[in-house]
């Protein structure tokens, strides 16, 4: 699908408000010991549209404006962040209120129905989930298979809530550069995988058509279902890699639209389940064989 060029002027105005990720919350362990850790502060956030309630999310709530705009993307209900003038969330009512220019066209037939997916947490994709997708067109991106290592290592690397308070998926969009390097552009961890690839739909929005000119990836934590691998499609991310697996109908999705699905991909190992044309192996890299 061809990325809408966005001009600063066009974007909608968008609150910042972040929330707390986590919470400290008092336990007895197996030896009957008391002490405290910390885990998710999970939310609810009710979206409105033009003042007709839509959805609730269940949410961190790191980035909700960039959730929700991510959100609208992806359900299909606008085409770009300029058909949005702006974003509001207040936590103090758990709302996040979107004013659109022109309204969202028949919105009540648009959502009327709604497909369970295998999200985390349940999530759901308004409409026909396969609707439109024969027409995703996907800009011809390669990376080898030094770039994929760097790219895990550095997944490795970064702070996150699952190591202090696990429990939350990670997302993250990165995008390739010159000898094997790969730049991690955005990080988002969320109660489901989801949330996290819909607030990354909406970071990519916001931005400047030629700051994502180069090769684009993204990570998850989460598997590659059929919804994960769709909306990273929908996103012009051609390359998806995951620390788990894909299922069936994720398989079938990305081999429909040419996109090169990574999956069990950890330390050196990884499997390439789809578009392995876009995959420059290297061998050598990945140590002995062991039997």
């Amino acid at each position: 699908m061809p990325e809408p060029h966005v001009h600063a002027a066009t974007l909608p105005r968008l609150t910042t408000a972040r929330a707390p990720l986590t919470r400290e919350v008092a336990v007895i362990d197996e030896h009957g010991e008391h002490g405290t850790v910390s885990i998710p502060a999970e939310r609810d956030l009710t979206v409105y549209v033009d003042r007709r309630e839509l959805v609730t999310l269940m949410t961190l709530g790191a980035q909700p404006e960039l959730l929700v705009l991510g959100y609208l993307l992806n359900q299909r209900l606008i085409e770009s962040a300029s058909d949005v003038e702006s974003i509001t969330v207040d936590w103090e009512v758990g709302a996040a209120a979107v004013r659109t220019h022109a309204g969202i066209d028949r919105i009540e037939e648009r959502t009327a129905k709604k497909v369970v997916t295998t999200g985390c947490g349940q999530g759901s994709v308004f409409g026909d989930l396969m609707a439109g997708i024969d027409a995703l067109k996907l800009p011809d991106t390669r990376f080898t298979q030094a770039q994929l290592y760097a790219l895990v290592n550095a997944i490795r690397l970064q702070e996150s809530t699952y190591k202090s308070a696990g429990s939350v998926h990670g997302c993250a969009l990165f995008t390739l550069e010159a000898d094997d390097g790969v730049k991690m552009q955005c990080f988002v961890e969320d109660v489901g995988r989801h949330n996290a690839i819909d607030t990354i739909a909406g970071w990519i929005a916001m931005q400047p058509s030629a700051s994502l000119a180069s090769g684009r990836v993204f990570y998850t934590t989460g598997r590659l279902t059929s919804e994960m691998v769709i909306k990273s499609a929908q996103m012009g991310v051609p390359i998806v890699v995951s620390r788990s697996g894909i299922t069936q109908m994720g398989h079938e999705v990305a081999q429909r639209v040419g996109l090169c699905a990574i999956g069990r991909a950890t330390n050196r190992r990884f499997l390439c389940y789809a578009g392995a044309e876009r995959l420059a192996l290297q061998p050598d890299l990945a140590g002995p064989l062991h039997a």
